[in-house]
Parts: structure tokens; sequence; C-alpha cells
């Protein structure tokens, strides 16, 4: 396993993330694809036993168990000061008011929550879900930096936003003294390249690290344009994602199978090893619900693709409507 700082802050994490919004019980939560306890436990001894040491989940994923099931093997399989937990805040975690958002209040209560569930005393990387349109992000980065503050978390990040918001969100921490993001959990593959134009760019200029989810497009990336699996007929948000550009994202789809063909190596590791030539990304979250998932993830860090190949699976992408940060 290779191992990378996290922007320019010190803290050093493995080049791939396990993203475990995977793991959860299926009643629990809007995903019934997910993978109970019992079948989840597996896939974190594997990727701790592959080196990899930085785990990505969210107080929302399924109902919280999510986290529950990360700690409590992350507590069986590994010592604490040797993995990196991240999580998220923002989600809807109760009806009525106060149940969802980045006020201070429920920054407060679901950083409390989350420690609770993951059954540590902080996490190391406390993440945004998206950006809160109803909370003045002043209130938000001020609440953030009391948490870090009061040891429950030793970094922010974020997630998904336009890039004058996280300017914003930069240049305010900046101005008050607050802690300031080190991260950015963005939708980046081949099938979405958005975040090529604005973001990446600012990431780079401001030394964040990058931390793209679903680096392989929920998988489409990995299969035949028309083929499905269990979580593509079911996954509501992932439908929308792909709508409006079908016949492009079908011949990116096609190229990926040339080239995987041509050097004898799974889509995946084609589609993952594309993500991981770009300069500014960090380490892209990957999930996985069988264990080949997993071993073509850690493969694909020894894929180099030449300048003709980039050059290949780039040429059919257009332009797409910016999604991903609702």
């Amino acid at each position: 396993m290779k191992y990378v700082r996290l922007g320019r802050t010190g803290l050093e994490v493995s080049r791939l993330c396990l993203g475990c919004m995977s793991y959860g019980v299926p009643e629990r939560g809007p995903h019934a694809w997910t993978l109970g306890e019992d079948e989840s436990r597996p896939f974190i001894k594997k990727a701790l036993e592959a080196g990899i040491n930085f785990f990505d989940t969210a107080n929302v994923y399924s109902d919280g168990t999510s986290e529950e099931i990360l700690g409590r093997a992350l507590r069986d399989f590994a010592k604490r000061e040797d993995v990196v937990i991240a999580t998220k805040v923002n989600g809807r975690m109760r009806p009525g008011p106060n149940g969802q958002g980045l006020s201070r209040r429920a920054i407060m209560q679901e950083i409390d929550a989350s420690l609770r569930r993951l059954g540590v005393d902080h996490v190391d990387l406390y993440q945004i879900h998206r950006w809160d349109y109803a909370t003045p992000i002043e209130e938000t980065l001020e609440a953030l930096h009391d948490v870090v503050k009061a040891g429950k978390a030793r970094y922010i990040g974020a997630s998904s936003m336009f890039a004058w918001q996280f300017a914003k969100a930069l240049a305010i921490s900046e101005r008050e003294g607050w802690t300031k993001f080190v991260s950015m959990q963005n939708y980046v593959n081949l099938l979405y390249r958005e975040e090529e134009r604005e973001m990446l760019p600012l990431c780079a200029a401001e030394g964040v690290g990058v931390i793209p989810w679903s680096p392989m497009a929920r998988g489409r990336l990995t299969r035949d344009w028309d083929e499905t699996s269990a979580r593509s007929e079911t996954d509501e948000f992932g439908k929308s994602l792909y709508k409006k550009t079908g016949d492009a994202d079908r011949r990116v789809v096609e190229r990926v199978a040339e080239i995987a063909g041509s050097r004898g190596v799974p889509r995946a590791q084609i589609a993952l090893a594309w993500v991981l030539s770009k300069s500014a990304i960090t380490a892209p979250i990957v999930g996985a619900t069988k264990l080949q998932h997993l071993d073509d993830a850690i493969a694909a860090l020894d894929v180099k693709l030449s300048t003709d190949e980039i050059k290949a699976l780039e040429e059919p992408y257009v332009p797409h409507a910016v999604v991903g940060y609702a």
C-alpha cells in the first residue's frame, strides 16, 4: 500500500479509502443492497490486511448503523492509533425540527452521537455532508472549530459543493482564525468530470486533499452499459446522475472496456487508475460489496495509464449538468 499526506496536513492516509456506505442494516436506511454486520466485517478486515488505514462513513448511512459496524470491526481488527476514521454530518437523523443540518446545535449533538456509535473518543476527519443553505456558514465553521478544539475531531473536511462556496468557507476560516477544511470529498470519475473545471484547481492551489466519492460511477464503468446490478436497479439517486448524457457515457464505458481488454485487466482497474492519475487527487473512496472489488482497487494502484490511453478515455466526454451537490 502507498501512503500520502492529506492535503497540507501531516496526516498520512492510504492511497485508497474504504467507503462504508455499503455496510449497514438494510432495514435501517434507503439502500436495500447494503450488507449487514456479518457480511461487512470481512471487507473491513481485508482492507486493513492490505494496508488501507483510511475509512469513511457518515451519521446518515443506514441510520447510523454503518458507524456502529465500522467501529466494532476496527476495535476487533486494528489498533485505534493505526487507523484514520472519517465521518460526516448534515443528513436527516430524526423527524421534525433540528433533525438535520449544520447548525451549532446539530453539529454538537451529532459529533457526540457519531463518537458513541463508533466507540471512539475522537474522529480523525469530520466532514460536512453537503452545504446547508439554511444555516449561516459562519455558524457552521465556528462550531466545527470548537469540535476540533474540544478534541473530538483532529481535522475537518467538506463534501460536494460549488467551488465559490468552498472558497468562501476557506476565506472565512482564514479571516477568523478558525480551523480550516483540509479535504474535499467530491464526485469525480470518467463519467463526471465537471470538478476538473474549478474545484480540483482550487484544491490544488489551496493545498486541500481530494478524496472523491464514486470513482467508478457507482459501478457503471465496470460493466457493459446495459448491464444492471441489484444496486443500480434500486439506486434512484444513481439513476439521476446519467439521464441526459447516455450516448456519450456509453462511449466512455466502451473505451474503458477496450483498454481493459488490451491490457488483460478488469475494467475497474482502468477506471480507478484514471482517477489516481489526476495529481490533485489524494485518495479515492472505493466501495466494495464483493471481495473482488477490493482486489481490483488495490491492483489499480500499480496500473499506470499512458498519455494515449488517458486521451482515449477522455475523448468521448461531453459536459454534464452539475449534480451531486444536493
